[in-house]
């Protein structure tokens, strides 16, 4: 049987400092972290704390930068970026400030070309079996309903 590396303290901020250094983190994350890394909660607590008060975690810091990521990168809408950042136990007001850092012109310029392009991506005979594939699609990637269904019926009267 494999015995797991036990770390101090101080080698475990080291691994948490270079490991919130490379890419923005969630508390959840780090959390996980510490405990794949076998920390008791008390030491979980002071290194998290170390992190927070050395600027390594930030929760605003890191839902605006997800938010960012994913709506350029993956192309989500709001709706989906405010779930995954539910899910993280991210708080609403940092979720709020996420959703401030995508540009509304951009936003509705993104989901303008991406549902035309997946409507003439689709090849299907019925046209209600079409509309129903593009909406499903627009949905999943996370924008509004009312916004998928306009365009949709935008789309499906050229």
């Amino acid at each position: 049987m494999e015995t797991q590396k036990t770390y101090t303290v101080e080698e475990a901020k080291s691994k948490l400092e270079t490991y919130c250094s490379y890419q923005e983190r969630c508390h959840a994350e780090v959390e996980k972290k510490l405990k794949s890394m076998g920390m008791i909660p008390q030491a979980a607590d002071l290194i998290i704390a170390h992190l927070i008060e050395n600027n390594y975690l930030n929760e605003e810091r890191f839902a605006r930068a997800f938010a960012r990521g994913k709506h350029r990168m993956k192309f989500w809408g709001r709706v989906r970026i405010t779930h995954e950042l539910k899910s993280r136990g991210i708080s609403k007001y940092n979720i709020e400030a996420a959703l401030k850092e995508i540009d509304p012109e951009e936003y509705h310029e993104l989901f303008e070309a991406l549902a035309e392009k997946q409507w003439l991506t689709i090849r299907e005979r019925s046209i209600s079996s079409k509309k129903k594939k593009v909406a499903d699609f627009l949905l999943r990637k996370g924008f509004e309903s009312n916004m998928v269904y306009d365009k949709i019926a935008e789309l499906s009267k050229i």
